[in-house]
């Protein structure tokens, strides 16, 4: 646990703004990670927490992190998407503020051995919980070419989507794609690298197989609705995302939620993004958008 780049939380003075924590009551950190979020809710004066997250190293960090709290802070290796079953499990029937960071955090993606990155030559894995599911060489192995061509442009939105899955398509006719650099160098060769570019010609196609792998938006929308019918009244449910793909989702459903009665209320109107300061300092902050509701009765 030594040698561990300093995460720093994105949007943490915000996100304490709108989830109140200084109320006290049981918190919900549905994307746990490293703990940073949810050492600060505990600062803030929250009187519980449970934090879950599906990659088990990353939790291992969290308790270390969140050590200081004892029993009074409670981490479980699930995804957020299991979140009825973590409560129920546990005899939570309400909670008082409930917060989901959406994004992949630099130290998962800079661990060696993981798959994210061409940045190293390494197992093309990909996996947020490397316990469970295919890796995304298995997946490449046997995806149909029409298929992978969708994943790529609904989920990388690459325009050159089909060239890339048809090569990909034809690369495996003469072995298993193994390493994220064999998948970078197939990318790389068919989109090119125009002077229009400010980002790696294969990054579109990394983020699009990492979203298919971890089917990071399945379920999305239901895990909200989920959450939200926890909250007690005055609870707080708070969303950070970092892009299209995940914003838009999160804003339907709140959208739903504030029009359908007056059950839930809107605490953002619209997404809060960082301060130029922290955007600036924290690179990571730089796509962030943060919304908010509130049940009110």
């Amino acid at each position: 646990m030594t040698d561990l780049p300093v995460h720093v939380p994105v949007m943490s003075n915000e996100v304490l703004a709108l989830l109140a924590p200084q109320r006290g009551g049981v918190f919900l950190d549905c994307t746990v990670g490293l703990g940073g979020h949810a050492q600060a809710v505990m600062a803030a004066g929250a009187s519980r927490l449970v934090g879950f997250d599906r990659d088990q190293e990353a939790l291992s960090q969290a308790a270390s992190a969140l050590a200081s709290w004892g029993d009074r802070v409670e981490l479980v290796h699930a995804d957020y998407r299991d979140v009825v079953r973590v409560l129920d499990e546990r005899g939570v029937d309400r909670v008082d503020g409930a917060l989901a960071d959406l994004g992949l955090s630099s130290w998962q993606l800079d661990r060696p051995g993981r798959g994210f990155s061409f940045q190293r030559d390494e197992p093309l894995d990909m996996r947020m919980d490397p316990s469970s599911g295919p890796t995304a060489a298995d997946l490449l192995a046997s995806v149909e070419e029409t298929e992978l061509a969708d994943v790529i442009y609904q989920f990388g939105e690459e325009r050159r989507s089909r060239a890339v899955a048809r090569a990909i398509a034809n690369a495996r006719q003469s072995g298993r794609i193994a390493t994220t650099g064999q998948l970078a160098s197939i990318v790389r060769r068919v989109v090119g690298r125009g002077h229009w570019q400010r980002i790696d010609p294969a990054t579109r196609t990394f983020q699009a197989i990492r979203i298919w792998v971890n089917r990071e938006l399945d379920g999305l929308d239901g895990f909200l609705r989920a959450v939200a019918a926890r909250l007690r009244i005055g609870g707080r449910l708070v969303v950070l995302t970092f892009h299209s793909l995940e914003d838009r989702p999160v804003k339907h459903v709140f959208r739903e939620l504030v029009q359908s009665g007056p059950t839930f209320t809107a605490l953002t109107k619209k997404p809060l993004v960082a301060e130029d300061d922290e955007r600036q300092q924290n690179p990571r902050a730089r796509s962030a958008k943060l919304r908010a509701i509130a049940r009110q009765e």
